[in-house]
């Protein structure tokens, strides 16, 4: 049996990881692990959302709130923070120094046996159109990963709708919207995207939103 992929997500923004909105706020994992230092203290932890000034944390990792610790990610960084909030078995750490995405993502990605290699998810916004049955409707990129995105818009199709989407400089596959819950949807790909084309987008996009 396949193990599951993680649904860790990664968040592009130069925002904090909270508060979340939306169908992504629902995934239950699994998760990405890490491992929270607090003194001489050890605690294992998992990786629910990150970005570049934070991350939000699951386990019983922290109880104080100003707490001063160190997040080790599963690629070695650990990068130190503040525990911000805490609750229902989550926390939320600010970090002093911003976290460069996408040489974590590259991290993340070397990590993987190179036959397995997946591109995670990855939380950014950028406009896209949705094709199908002769509509075309404008939309916004929510998240992405190698099997599938998540859209927002106002006239997207109901679920079970085999679609076209046309992000600019990104050749996307033919997917079929799996859930739709008020203007969000998602939608599972045919193909998966590899990594090396979404890497190179991801890094444009990012580009054009410093300018």
């Amino acid at each position: 049996m396949a193990e599951a992929r993680s649904v860790t997500t990664f968040v592009m923004e130069n925002r904090l990881p909270w508060p979340e909105d939306g169908a992504g706020a629902e995934f239950n994992g699994p998760f990405d692990a890490g491992v929270v230092y607090h003194a001489d203290q050890r605690r294992d932890c998992s990786i629910r959302r990150i970005s570049p000034l934070g991350v939000t944390l699951r386990g019983d990792v922290a109880k104080t709130l100003g707490e001063e610790v160190a997040i080790e990610l599963a690629n070695g960084q650990r990068p130190a923070g503040t525990v911000d909030w805490v609750s229902a078995g989550e926390a939320g750490v600010i970090f002093k120094q911003p976290v460069d995405m996408l040489a974590l993502i590259n991290r993340q990605l070397v990590a993987q046996p190179a036959e397995r290699r997946a591109m995670p998810r990855v939380e950014l916004r950028s406009r896209l159109h949705v094709k199908w049955c002769g509509n075309l409707a404008p939309a916004t990129l929510r998240n992405i990963s190698a099997g599938g995105l998540q859209v927002e818009g106002e006239d997207l199709p109901p679920h079970g709708t085999f679609i076209s989407v046309y992000i600019e400089g990104l050749n996307v596959p033919a997917g079929e919207v799996v859930w739709r819950k008020d203007n969000l949807a998602g939608i599972e790909l045919m193909e998966e995207l590899s990594w090396s084309s979404i890497i190179p987008w991801i890094r444009e996009v990012s580009r054009q939103e410093i300018r």
